[in-house]
């Protein structure tokens, strides 16, 4: 094997990490537009260089070393299975050129250092960027294809380099299957960097908080941002990482944003401004620093220049109570969070047939459900007998992080199935659970550890559970010091005291609540009960419920799991946020409660004057919440809010199901609407505002890119059963559109989503694929006559052969109108390549189509 001839790597894991932390580590800047001022042509394959101009790459890493770098990227950050796939040469064999280059900038710098007697450790980091196609349930690519896509450059490199660099990924649940590619297949550190849009989001819509909370949980050794934006863009970026993260910060802006200007590209922030930005990252406490996009040796050269003899500075984030799904953080502490139950099957026949029968669309609903009521968490449990329960919990976990964006709690008693779950899990979970049974400890703790997550503590061991509020704070003690014990942090457990029912054990429910207090104020950690235990066995158990989570809240408890579409319990919760100081000058109350009020009112007004047009008079017991008893049942008085179970949801219409993403029902409730309207109807009255819908909550930044493409891909389904009816010139009507990213653009991610944006919106769509050659674009123009044509490119490199094919279009006889777009795009530069429309996004694409299709 060719790396078996590498220079083995020099530096130990622990050589690195004594460093991290202490001074501030520099990398290196751009290695793209290195090579192409020495060479490289656009569409040519930057890794290739490795193989065929092996000293171009050589001198390169030379001159950022000799610049100031203390670490350098081996040239590898496309070199996947799928990026070089064409490539004449084997994916070991370019990324051992990649090593073998590195290592022999690395010699050369070490004899210059000798010379002029400077003392300088060097590292060599494996550089590994996206894979570069969407992973499920948006795009193609599987969890287990992106994790062995990663894990085969890390074997074939694992042995030659210091560390690893995962860098320039947007989708957290790619960067899951990377990180955890390089900790099972290696002990290398790993530093993880993801890019964020100018609203400081992800592109897949994570906040940094979140994406601070996954990585640090997962057990990467630094993380932080890279690219999309120059530093004065990712300043505020930085500062919300700065101030959560407790791992050292690594931070590699771009030169500003890109400037095009003829065949070149150039940045807009200078040397000595982006050198004056690396440093304020370092005083505000970053550990590392370096360059992306556009950024050269010469920037490097200032930056360290500023850096000499300035040491990193301190942070101390104090130690939070976090989870996430793959966009959205929730905090315990600052507010009472809310715990769905009712995707637990307990007590539940109609959750129970739907799981038996794999009527999945009816678990999506309730999740949404309790989300739409203000649900923040989400316990999931398919545990049933006859049930294959690792299965069907892979299969709902992936279904509702489809379609909502909360942490989920992934409840079961097996280990095998809390190991699978958290394994295809995006995010960092919450795990239900751990108990004190020294079995049960050593099966799950481990898995904690391993994929990061906050695990629920139950206060019960092979005695059971211990009446005493003292022995339930004693076993607490004990699952906090072993979690401790397999590295876990004590703010990633949470203590469930055990609600025991007051039917059966009045006592002791007094013994819970001691519980609370104790653990809160004895052990400092969160706390967790499932309140509707208390009144099992009962008469009018939503008065018991609420009344005990009052009791509970005050007594400490800090997530309940509850029924979130119970209004008496929420109305509880909200209450108590005012009382206790949570919800500051009662914002959050009033914005509910102010509006209820005002509903009741008008419902009562309107009651009234229904009751006198009628002939009914008013009294006492309409509307004043008075109690009545049935003598037929013998059946305790309960008041009419409490008695009621939550109220019956509604039945989702066809814009909900655009809205929420429901594409499990879309083609057959599509179907059934057609019995009742026309599908021009359906369109108008339901598609199409569901979309605007969307589209205006994306806009905002309610709603990201996820949430987009599964409402685009739901009402295409809808589309294709319309479609059906539609005669020829109907379908005609809508398009064609023509699309294709130019040639020597591999990158063909942001066509995809704006081509399935469109075809939600039932316009035809030709998609001609990526790296597509001139002449090509210019065929498929002549052969579909289409409205228009859509080129993307995302490489700086390629927007030269954007503009070949815009000036060979243009010879065309009755050319239609070009769009273009991509990362490096803007509108300047549509102007003067010769492009006639630019659009930043998908909705834009969709807004110029039906201005230039249907005007």
């Amino acid at each position: 094997m060719l790396s078996d001839k590498i220079i083995k790597k020099e530096k130990t894991k622990e050589e690195l990490l004594s460093k991290l932390g202490r001074i501030p580590l520099i990398f290196d800047g751009g290695m793209g537009s290195q090579l192409q001022a020495r060479g490289l042509v656009p569409g040519e394959l930057p890794e290739g260089y490795n193989v065929t101009h092996s000293e171009i790459v050589t001198d390169i890493h030379r001159e950022y070393l000799a610049s100031g770098s203390s670490c350098i990227l081996t040239n590898t950050f496309g070199s996947n299975r799928y990026r070089v796939e064409d490539s004449p040469y084997s994916l070991e064999e370019i990324i051992a050129a990649a090593i073998t280059n590195g290592r022999a900038a690395i010699a050369m710098e070490k004899e210059r250092c000798q010379r002029e007697g400077i003392e300088k450790d060097c590292f060599l980091f494996l550089d590994m960027g996206p894979i570069g196609q969407l992973m499920e349930p948006m795009g193609t690519l599987s969890f287990d294809d992106a994790y062995d896509t990663y894990k085969e450059q890390i074997v074939f490199a694992r042995d030659h380099v210091d560390a690893v660099l995962i860098e320039t990924v947007s989708d957290m649940y790619e960067m899951k299957a990377a990180v955890l590619a390089a900790k099972e297949n290696s002990t290398l550190p790993i530093f993880a960097t993801m890019t964020f849009e100018a609203n400081g989001k992800t592109l897949m819509g994570a906040a940094p908080a979140a994406m601070v909370t996954f990585l640090e949980g997962i057990g990467v050794d630094a993380l932080g941002i890279n690219c999309s934006l120059g530093p004065k863009e990712i300043a505020p970026i930085v500062e919300e990482i700065l101030g959560v993260a407790r791992i050292p910060v690594l931070v590699q802006p771009n030169a500003g944003l890109p400037v095009y200007s003829g065949n070149t590209t150039t940045y807009n922030v200078t040397v000595d401004e982006f050198a004056a930005y690396i440093l304020d990252f370092i005083r505000a406490g970053a550990s590392a620093v370096g360059g992306c996009c556009g950024t050269t040796p010469e920037y490097i050269r200032s930056a360290a220049a500023l850096l000499e003899g300035v040491t990193v500075s301190p942070r101390n984030n104090p130690a939070r109570t976090r989870i996430t799904s793959g966009s959205e953080c929730v905090t315990l502490g600052d507010r009472v969070v809310i715990c769905g139950e009712r995707l637990n099957p307990t007590g539940k026949k109609k959750l129970k047939e739907a799981l038996l029968q794999h009527r999945y669309d009816e678990v999506l609903l309730e999740a949404i459900h309790q989300e739409q009521v203000g649900a923040h968490v989400l316990d999931v449990n398919v545990g049933l007998p006859g049930i294959d329960e690792t299965a069907v919990m892979v299969h709902v976990i992936h279904s509702i992080q489809e379609v909502i964006r909360l942490p989920l709690q992934i409840d079961s008693s097996s280990p095998e199935v809390l190991e699978k779950a958290c394994r295809i899990y995006n995010g960092k979970p919450l795990i239900n659970s751990v108990n004190g049974k020294e079995e049960v400890m050593e099966a799950v703790f481990p898995i904690i550890k391993k994929y990061g997550g906050v695990v629920l503590g139950l206060t019960l061991d092979e005695d059971g559970i211990p009446l005493s509020a003292e022995g339930r704070l004693a076993i607490a003690a004990k699952i906090i010091e072993r979690a401790q014990s397999y590295g876990i942090d004590r703010s990633d457990v949470i203590i469930d005291c055990l609600v025991l029912t007051a039917s059966a054990q009045q006592k002791e429910v007094v013994e819970t609540l001691k519980a609370l207090t104790l653990v809160k104020k004895e052990l400092g950690v969160h706390t967790v009960l499932g309140c509707s235990n208390v009144s099992f066995g009962l008469p009018n158990r939503p008065l018991i419920n609420k009344t005990f989570m009052a009791m509970a809240l005050f007594a400490g408890l800090d997530m309940p799991i509850m029924n979130p579409l119970d209004k008496d319990l929420m109305a509880t919760v909200d209450a108590y946020e005012v009382l206790s100081y949570k919800d500051i000058n009662s914002a959050g109350y009033i914005e509910k409660h102010a509006a209820d009020q005002i509903q009741t009112a008008a419902n009562q007004i309107q009651a009234s004057s229904a009751d006198t047009a009628h002939g009914v008079t008013g009294s006492a017991s309409s509307g004043s919440g008075s109690t009545v008893s049935s003598e037929k049942t013998g059946s305790a008085p309960v008041s009419d809010s409490s008695a009621k179970s939550p109220a019956p949801k509604a039945a989702m219409t066809l814009k909900d199901m655009v809205v929420s993403g429901m594409k499990a029902k879309i083609e057959e409730e599509t179907r059934n609407a057609l019995t009742s309207f026309s599908a021009m109807e359906i369109i108008n009255n339901q598609l199409i505002p569901g979309l605007n819908e969307v589209g205006k909550k994306y806009e905002s930044g309610r709603l990201f890119l996820p949430q987009l493409i599964l409402s685009a891909e739901t009402t295409k389904l809808a589309f294709g059963v319309l479609k059906e009816t539609f005669s020829a010139n109907q379908q005609q009507g809508k398009g064609p559109i023509l699309m294709a990213t130019v040639e020597g653009d591999i990158h063909d991610i942001g066509k995809n989503i704006v081509r399935v944006v469109l075809e939600s919106y039932g316009f035809q769509v030709i998609d001609l694929g990526k790296d597509v050659p001139v002449a090509k674009v210019v065929e498929g123009f002549l052969q579909y006559k289409p409205h228009m044509i859509g080129l993307s490119a995302l490489m700086t490199t390629t927007v030269f052969n954007m503009e070949k094919t815009i000036k060979s279009l243009k010879e065309c006889e009755n050319i239609c109108p070009i769009w273009v777009g991509g990362a490096v795009v803007t509108p300047d530069v549509a102007r003067e390549i010769g492009a006639d429309y630019y659009t930043k996004d998908a909705l834009e694409s969709v807004e110029l189509a039906q201005k230039l299709i249907f005007n």
